[in-house]
């Protein structure tokens, strides 16, 4: 079934052409990825897709009836309402129930007012949505369902906006850059979830193990063409080099053919008859084929990096908290020239406060940390280069340095520096307020390196940069000889760049890791696998073991023991059901407790659920 159509729609910024005429369609359960260079239109064309934005030519149509659900680039939420305000904006009767008892529960209410809250979302059902809805914040890391939404910073306002999407289960949903700020866990509980056959998905993302891993298909733009690749992103990455193969081979053969009309043209008497006048335009169609240049520029990196003594950074016995919350415990450590490190952990656990301790912008709590003399630190931050929207381009560089020096002797000035990241001479004068997220990501990058760091700290480095320029980035920095430190949950750049982890489990514990973060990550799963496996196979053994010598297709001597446990489950799970509603009014002025308790609540419900109808198979078995 066709979800979406898009038909020969087009987008101009003034004399600026983003694409035209760019048609294409997605059937139910399809997951397609756009791909391009940032600043080329993508988060234009998905806002135009999702109606935010209107195209100048050409028609969108979605499937009558579909829920569509968008997720921007870039969130800014300046309202004051609450939290659970944002998630349950819509006027219906189980979203009002809610929020009436959230509101009531935070403000500590008491007696009739919160009784009838309880009262009504159990009326219509609610309490697992009630759940699913925390239980996605809590995924995302958002706790304080209270905490108005304007004091979220901006990366809690992205996991809020992408829990709001994924909570209303829309038909399609049309994401920008959705890993953004999320830890490698809860990026892969959104691989799992956006992989299911019914989901259909259009996308972008520079997250290339995402895209290997959700996507069916790729959509190029490149060149004002727009071309589809039926695979993932492996797929895409083998096909593009043969084209460019091919599509090279024909351009060399074109100029051949050029030259040689060319000679022809120079040579023919000045009485063209029909024919020569034929030819005549051929060639000039020719011409114009040939001279296309199909020459896509790269991001050009270099920098003049200084010696690097033996000693570059060391810690000993660092100690940080914020509160009862522990960052680092008496941490020891020493960071060597040549180390590659990456810094891996979930959202919260304190990656960004650790560096922050590493490059002493932050004083720890006990300890101390030395930076070697010879350390000259580059530092690029998540937070990004702090510009001024009415500076133009050229000016943030000047404001650091006039000229740059470079390896062998060699000067750029700011101009020609930016003109390796991509930046031409007209660029160069245009406002940065102008600028897209990525394109200024590369802004900032390009003033980091120029300071010639050989100490590099990357603090989620690889947000809105596109892939282009990540993958001269990774080129980059595998050749270049300084010590890195990666804050990054990008398994791709990870695996790429780094030789060792510093993997933060939580409580201030930190643990070195040697061997790649994809490897790490399978190992975790396999620890929990095999916890399961074994739980799950004791439980087999003991059911096996009681079941033995007893007649099949009566009920077991094994079995009517699990049935008399289950007659004594039954009625302490529904006391249970009934004590947790109680507590929840009662505890109704501590809304985290009211939180914890609602989804202890969906447990026990599940659990009764589960063993009711364990209960009522083994009595057909009992009393037949």
């Amino acid at each position: 079934m066709n979800c979406l159509s898009v038909e020969r729609i087009s987008k101009r910024y003034g004399p600026r052409l983003l694409f035209e005429h760019i048609s294409f369609g997605l059937e139910k359960g399809q997951k397609t990825a756009i791909v391009a260079r940032n600043g080329t239109g993508k988060s234009t064309l998905l806002k135009c897709i999702a109606g935010l934005e209107r195209p100048d030519e050409g028609t969108i149509t979605f499937n009558k009836g579909l829920r569509v659900g968008y997720l921007d680039q870039h969130v800014e939420m300046t309202a004051t309402h609450s939290l659970v305000d944002e998630m349950l904006d819509r006027d219906d009767p189980v979203s009002n129930a809610i929020r009436t008892y959230e509101h009531l529960s935070a403000k500590g209410s008491h007696g009739p007012g919160l009784e009838a809250a309880i009262a009504r979302v159990t009326e219509l059902g609610a309490w697992d949505h009630e759940a699913r809805i925390k239980r996605l914040l809590f995924q995302f890391g958002l706790r304080d369902l209270e905490q108005p939404v304007n004091t979220l910073s901006g990366g809690q306002q992205k996991r809020l906006a992408m829990a709001k999407v994924l909570i209303d289960l829309p038909d399609v949903l049309i994401l920008d850059e959705p890993t953004n700020h999320l830890d490698l866990p809860m990026i892969e509980q959104l691989e799992e979830e956006l992989s299911a056959p019914n989901v259909t998905l259009l996308l972008v993302t520079h997250d290339r193990w995402f895209l290997d891993n959700v996507c069916d298909e790729i959509i190029e733009m490149e060149f004002g063409a727009f071309t589809r690749f039926k695979g993932n992103y492996s797929y895409y990455v083998e096909k593009k080099a043969l084209m460019d193969e091919v599509r090279d081979a024909t351009q060399q053969h074109l100029r051949g053919l050029a030259r040689k009309e060319l000679e022809w043209v120079r040579k023919m008497p000045r009485g063209r008859g029909t024919k020569s006048k034929s030819r005549l335009q051929a060639f000039d169609t020719l011409k114009d084929l040939a001279g296309r240049n199909y020459d896509q520029e790269q991001v050009r990196l270099d920098i003049k990096t200084s010696r690097l003594g033996g000693k570059v950074i060391e810690a000993r016995n660092l100690t940080k908290n914020f509160g009862t919350k522990k960052i680092v415990a008496h941490f020891n450590y020493s960071i060597k020239a040549g180390d590659r490190i990456g810094i891996v952990g979930p959202n919260g656990v304190g990656k960004s406060t650790f560096i922050d301790l590493l490059t002493r912008k932050m004083e720890p709590d006990a300890g101390k940390v030395t930076i070697g003399d010879t350390v000259v630190l580059g530092i690029f931050g998540q937070q990004g280069l702090q510009l001024k929207e009415d500076q133009r381009i050229i000016e943030v560089v000047r404001d650091i340095a006039e000229a740059i020096p470079l390896s062998k002797g060699r000067t750029l000035t700011a101009a020609q520096l930016l003109e390796r990241f991509l930046f031409d001479k007209e660029q160069q004068y245009q406002y940065v307020s102008t600028l897209s997220g990525g394109v200024k990501r590369r802004l900032y990058l390009c003033t980091v390196l120029m300071k010639n760091p050989n100490v590099l700290v990357l603090d989620e480095p690889t947000n809105d940069l596109d892939i282009a320029t990540l993958n001269a980035l990774e080129d980059f920095l595998t050749d270049l000889d300084i010590c890195l430190l990666i804050v990054s949950h990008d398994r791709f750049f990870m695996d790429k760049l780094c030789t060792k982890l510093l993997v933060f489990e939580g409580d201030g514990v930190i643990k070195e890791w040697v061997h790649t973060y994809t490897e790490l990550r399978e190992w975790q799963k396999e620890q929990e696998r095999a916890a399961r496996a074994a739980k799950e196979a004791k439980e087999e053994k003991d059911t096996r073991e009681a079941r033995k010598g007893t007649p099949s297709g009566k009920i077991t001597y094994a079995e009517r023991l699990e049935l008399r446990k289950i007659d004594q489950q039954l009625p302490k799970l529904e006391q249970k059901k009934a004590e947790l509603l109680a507590a929840m009014a009662e505890k109704a002025s501590d809304h985290h407790a009211v939180m914890e308790l609602s989804i202890e609540l969906e447990k026990v419900t599940s659990e009764l659920d589960r063993i009711s109808e364990r209960w009522l198979v083994l009595m057909e078995k009992e009393e037949g």
